[in-house]
């Protein structure tokens, strides 16, 4: 079973750059695979990447999340909030094999696409939709407390949580080096990004969904 994940920028018509989310998101797509094959930018502001190892999409969209909120740019002076994104993911098989992933189909797209027409009428900005109901009843309420912290990261709360992410074995000496801050100013960033609890509910959608998986 592989992910899908489908998602769009937050009124991104209010950007004045779209260069400002589009170099970063296509940066970050590109060190998980080839474009078209792995992951598509498509109507402008939306995308779509699929995930082989379906226990990984969770990081990944909270990857995405982070790496969007860290952007700091001259176009967002008007905004009252850093650059946002709602993402749906969806679990299931893939039945067609094509090149290119606008031509794929299975279930993992079905999901996906289902769920990502439910993100505007929920008003939430994560969605998970599996072949488990009972699997998304209790995930995705999860998921929406969990949004009430990332919905609202800052770009520093974002930018610390997008370094461990990727590099999840730093000390926090190493992750001060490379902000250019102090030890205790990382603390302070990781509390404030709620990262250990954002770890937490990744792992328990890693166990739950393991046990589910054929």
């Amino acid at each position: 079973m592989l992910a899908v994940i489908t998602g769009d920028i937050v009124d991104s018509r209010k950007l004045a750059n779209q260069q400002d989310w589009y170099l970063p998101l296509e940066s970050l797509f590109n060190s998980w695979g080839p474009k078209n094959e792995t992951w598509e930018i498509f109507r402008g502001d939306s995308f779509q990447v699929e995930v082989a190892d379906s226990l990984e999409a969770l990081k990944k969209a909270m990857f995405i999340k982070a790496t969007l909120k860290s952007i700091k740019s001259q176009s967002q002076q008007k905004r009252t909030a850093p650059v946002d994104v709602r993402m749906a993911i969806g679990i299931g098989e893939r039945e067609q094999n094509a090149e290119s992933l606008g031509m794929r189909t299975g279930s993992a797209y079905i999901n996906s696409g289902e769920a990502f027409e439910q993100l505007r009428t929920k008003e939430q900005n994560l969605l998970v939709q599996t072949p488990w109901e009972d699997f998304d009843k209790e995930m995705n309420l999860m998921l929406k407390l969990a949004l009430i912290v990332m919905d609202n990261w800052s770009n520093n709360s974002a930018e610390i949580m997008k370094i461990i992410l990727e590099r999840p074995g730093l000390k926090q000496v190493e992750i001060g080096e490379i902000l250019g801050i102090e030890q205790n100013s990382v603390s302070a960033r990781l509390r404030r990004a709620y990262h250990s609890e954002m770890l937490e509910l990744h792992d328990l959608y890693r166990e739950k969904l393991k046990r589910l998986m054929p």
